[in-house]
């Protein structure tokens, strides 16, 4: 078995044990031991409880009573990785299960997917299971719906249901478009839109959020062929694409303390944009992806496979940055001709970001690391992200 499976099916075996449950960067609030203390409904006290969590390498989780839960999200990652295994089963390669498992599997995944929407809202959405205190500017309590969860966990039905055929499936996912449509605000400009973040005030002009609606709003096109969802797709990505800059970058969002550049959510906005023109058949923004996926090959990824998290500096590096890599390769049907950059990436982030226990480690900084498993943030994310490797290693090996 080669390295690359081995290292899958370490990380695949370490999920099944943990069942898919685990922590995240940002679950401290959950902390039984935090709700009874006088000061939880204190927004600094709240932001340096998270924050003292998510920067500390030492994990207080146990000792501080935080359990192990579903992140709707992660279970979404799960399940699209499982939805890849499937077709790589069905070309042949019944390494990590027959078809007849990995059916099985997509199914128990899809239906607790389901079970952990968020409800109360105009369609299928899904949030996070903690409270999440962002800056001082807002707190999202648990299970808010935000546009990146629902986009992840919907777009996962979508392949769910093209598996099984299971109507549930698609009719749920289809289901979230409402969400987006009625549920999130939207910052008007001239002839295009940016999509909130969720339901709630705050963090309304961030361009991957923004380009995530657009790209669950094509995906649902693809099935109802409603004009209006293609013209509100259309108009974000016209949006963003008037945002980005000169030589191909986008920064984060509009807010002055949002001008960063970093590496993963370049590569959402370019998964998106695809996304977008391929459901669509709209070819108009053609440039603006090329501009930005040469921007984002050439500026986020050292020689040797090292990885970047921004622009202009390389630390922290996040696993989100190599994990990215390869959907967006496989998005934008670039991954043959950058074949030697995954490889080099993937093996990088192995031999660098892996533990010998199977879970993958949330960030590497240049001093003391922490080496944490987070099931949604680092070993959700790389499992669906080795799939997508995986598969494409497979197609090129049958010539496709």
């Amino acid at each position: 078995m080669s390295k690359v499976n081995n290292s899958f099916f370490a990380l695949s075996e370490y999920c099944k044990k943990e069942n898919y449950k685990g922590w995240d960067p940002y679950d401290g609030l959950n902390s039984q031991v935090f709700s009874v203390l006088p000061f939880k409904k204190w927004d600094l006290a709240r932001l340096a409880w998270i924050q003292g969590f998510k920067r500390s390498p030492i994990n207080f989780r146990k000792l501080l009573m935080v359990p192990k839960q579903y992140n709707a999200k992660g279970i979404g990652l799960f399940l699209s990785g499982y939805c890849n295994l499937y077709h790589l089963a069905k070309d042949g390669n019944e390494s990590f299960g027959s078809i007849d498992e990995l059916e099985t599997k997509i199914n128990e995944l899809a239906s607790l997917l389901i079970s952990l929407k968020s409800e109360g809202y105009s369609g299928a959405c899904w949030g996070y299971n903690f409270d999440w205190q962002a800056r001082r500017l807002f707190l999202f309590p648990s299970h808010t719906p935000t546009v990146v969860a629902t986009t992840f966990c919907a777009t996962a039905l979508f392949e769910a249901y093209e598996v099984t055929k299971n109507q549930t499936y698609l009719q749920t996912a289809l289901s979230s478009a409402k969400f987006i449509t009625e549920d999130l605000s939207r910052t008007e400009d001239q002839d295009g839109i940016m999509f909130s973040y969720s339901p709630l005030n705050g963090n309304n002009t961030v361009y991957n959020a923004s380009l995530l609606g657009a790209k669950l709003l094509s995906l649902c096109y693809r099935y109802t062929k409603e004009e209006q969802l293609k013209k509100l797709a259309q108009k974000a990505v016209l949006t963003a694409c008037k945002g980005q800059e000169k030589d191909g970058s986008w920064v984060y969002g509009l807010l002055p303390i949002q001008s960063w550049k970093d590496s993963f959510h370049t590569g959402y906005n370019l998964d998106a944009i695809k996304t977008y023109q391929n459901e669509t058949g709209d070819v108009s923004f053609d440039k603006y992806l090329n501009l930005g996926f040469e921007y984002y090959i050439n500026n986020f990824f050292e020689p040797d496979g090292t990885p970047k998290y921004y622009h202009n500096k390389t630390y922290p590096i996040d696993i989100h940055c190599p994990g990215q890599l390869f959907v967006t390769l496989s998005s934008c049907n670039t991954f043959k001709q950058y074949r030697g950059l995954a490889d080099k990436v993937l093996n990088w982030t192995i031999a660098n970001m892996q533990d010998k226990k199977g879970y993958f480690y949330y960030q590497l900084k240049k001093g003391v690391s922490s080496k944490i498993s987070y099931m949604r943030w680092s070993n959700a994310f790389m499992f669906n992200a080795m799939s997508y490797y995986l598969l494409e290693q497979e197609n090129s090996i049958n010539g496709i």
